[in-house]
């Protein structure tokens, strides 16, 4: 799988997916949608060469176990997965399945604990919820060294960049208006 960086999309709805495919993305993340739509989704999403990372907590009617993983890797054949739970970052990972730990940074013990889990369970990446406490994402990211993505509550390009510049790797947003910010830094750097 690509290495995440930069801003990359997550999306809820289906129109937002569908122009998804035809962007420059090579990774979109899928959040809030069912399982009996997700092996389509996956499908066509291939047919346009996009990687897709399933957020496992959020689809509705799979339980996962072992059986939901299976499904997962060699039927539906997601690149990889989020989740809050240890067991399944760890059959993700058993599984050959990009593996992302999602960690809400509320308090300092909820970071202790979440750090805890990730040395145990040895993620891929970290998705840190809400991705503006940038202190924390550096922390966070020399602590574990584990790349981290920042996610949620990134509402401007101003939010992007003090996220990158303080040890993220990657922006996850569901905000249409900031996934084509990756083009924009290309422009940038191609004129400058």
């Amino acid at each position: 799988m690509e290495p995440m960086q930069g801003v990359v999309p997550a999306v809820r709805k289906i129109k937002d997916f569908e122009k998804l495919l035809k962007s420059d993305h090579k990774i979109i993340i899928l959040l809030e949608t069912r399982i009996a739509l997700l092996a389509n989704l996956v499908k066509y999403a291939k047919q346009f060469d996009k990687q897709i990372i399933v957020h496992l907590d959020l689809i509705n009617g799979l339980k996962v176990d072992q059986y939901g993983m299976e499904l997962l890797v060699h039927h539906m054949k997601v690149d990889g997965v989020i989740s809050t739970r240890g067991n399944i970052i760890s059959m993700a990972k058993k599984n050959g399945l990009v593996a992302i730990q999602r960690m809400f940074a509320i308090d300092s013990s909820a970071i202790r604990k979440n750090i805890e889990l990730v040395d145990k369970t040895k993620p891929d990446y970290i998705e840190v919820l809400p991705g503006i406490i940038h202190p924390i994402i550096q922390e966070i990211a020399e602590q574990t060294e584990t790349p981290v993505i920042a996610g949620g509550l990134i509402r401007s390009t101003e939010d992007i960049e003090l996220a990158l510049n303080h040890g993220a790797v990657a922006i996850t947003t569901s905000r249409k208006e900031l996934w084509n910010y990756n083009s924009a830094i290309r422009k940038f750097k191609i004129n400058n």
